[in-house]
């Protein structure tokens, strides 16, 4: 874990949590390095659009799991409906 005043060992293991692979993590500290904060931040907005996409095809995927879940346990309440 990086300490404190450590900003660049900060940031790798934000850009790691941030679950940024290898390649944008080895930019973002290039563009860090060079203080090119404008170049770090379109990668990141990248990569964020990225993890919000996936979090909205997981929720559909949730989403579904409970209608089943719902249907199933509506026809244990009627079993003459069934599925």
């Amino acid at each position: 874990m990086a300490e404190a005043f450590d900003t660049l060992g900060m940031l790798y293991q934000n850009l790691q949590d941030a679950g940024c692979d290898a390649q944008t993590v080895q930019a973002c500290m290039a563009l860090a390095e060079a203080g090119n904060a404008s170049g770090m931040l379109g990668l990141l907005l990248k990569h964020r659009a990225t993890l919000c996409q996936t979090v909205r095809a997981e929720q559909k995927k949730v989403d579904c799991l409970d209608y089943l879940i719902y249907t199933l346990k509506k026809g244990a309440e009627n079993p003459k409906q069934g599925i």
